[in-house]
């Protein structure tokens, strides 16, 4: 007959094993991945197309939350200050990790230090686009008709430090001319901006514009890619236009907070990668003009490390400064 003193050992062990095996059981409960854009902007649909698939492969809802605002700064600011348990995410963009961190003086957040890579999913470059009803059907016409006309050259982008906003500032500057920028709270918004004809032209994400430009509400000028779109080869490079050199593009990753455990990180980054390499994922998101990324989490981090040094320069070289 076993005494209880003999019992212990192993009651103590089995305890311990059902800890050690819940504790590894990453996810246990719904996990969320904040956006920095609204619902409908084209890295809203990047985060639902992957959160969808995520959710299916580890059977816990991955749910979308939008926190737009200041360039991403609210979101960011917010996820930086949650706990580093795996359970609140951020869809990282060029503007929340890497734009803002010269553009704003006083930023809310360290795009490295307060955070922990986990993985790039996509990036697209941006369309220039204006109103059909401007007699403007190139990039030299656009130019041409803001020094002419200044006091109409006024631009519009999803806030300020976006993609969109820097894209416009750097095509302004090096085509040398003024032109007032109007930030609103999300792409959408600024898109109509353009669609009314409050604002001249905009530099918009390509998924969320593709279609507008097929059905004629806003013309496509150029894409701020280095190459032509394989699936817009009749829309030239804004460098090809007239502005040699001129390159920018969005990009979108996966963060946690700093100082969440690697084996979540680990996990995270492999159900991330199982979910944009899935066709379904894959196919949505080429057919809205993404370009899939790739490599480690540390990959990552010196990706943005490189992107704050890249834009540093331009936000200089622009004079753009939000207090």
């Amino acid at each position: 007959m076993f005494k209880l003193t003999q019992l212990l050992p192993v009651l103590s062990l089995s305890l311990l094993t059902s800890l050690v095996n819940a504790q590894g059981a990453y996810p246990q409960r719904p996990v969320r991945v904040v956006v920095t854009a609204p619902a409908g902007a084209a890295s809203d649909l990047l985060a639902r197309s992957v959160s969808e698939q995520m959710a299916k492969s580890t059977g816990q809802a991955f749910v979308v939350e939008n926190r737009p605002g200041a360039g991403g700064n609210v979101a960011s600011a917010y996820v930086s200050k949650q706990r580093a348990d795996g359970y609140t995410l951020l869809l990282a963009s060029v503007s929340s990790h890497a734009i803002n961190h010269s553009l704003y003086s006083n930023p809310t957040h360290h795009p490295t230090k307060d955070f922990a890579t986990i993985a790039a999913l996509g990036s697209n470059p941006n369309a220039l686009i204006v109103n059909p009803a401007l007699p403007i059907r190139t990039v030299a016409e656009l130019i041409d008709y803001a020094k002419k006309n200044p006091t109409k050259s006024a631009y519009s982008s999803g806030g300020s430090g976006t993609s969109q906003h820097l894209s416009a500032e750097l095509f302004r500057s090096m085509a040398g001319f003024e032109a007032l920028h109007v930030p609103y709270k999300g792409s959408p918004e600024a898109i109509l901006s353009v669609v009314r004809g409050e604002a001249m032209f905009m530099f918009a994400n390509v998924p969320n514009v593709m279609e507008l430009a097929k059905a004629g509400t806003v013309r496509m000028l150029a894409v701020t890619s280095t190459k032509r779109l394989p699936w817009l080869p009749e829309v030239p490079t804004v460098a090809e236009s007239g502005l040699t050199g001129y390159e920018a593009t969005a990009w979108f990753g996966l963060v946690a907070p700093a100082g969440t455990p690697k084996d979540i990180i680990d996990k995270l980054h492999a159900e991330a990668r199982r979910a944009v390499e899935s066709p379904d994922v894959r196919k949505t998101l080429v057919a809205q003009g993404f370009d899939i990324m790739g490599g480690s989490p540390a990959d990552f981090e010196q990706f943005i490390t490189a992107e704050i040094a890249k834009w540093a320069k331009v936000v200089a070289a622009s004079g753009a400064q939000v207090n």
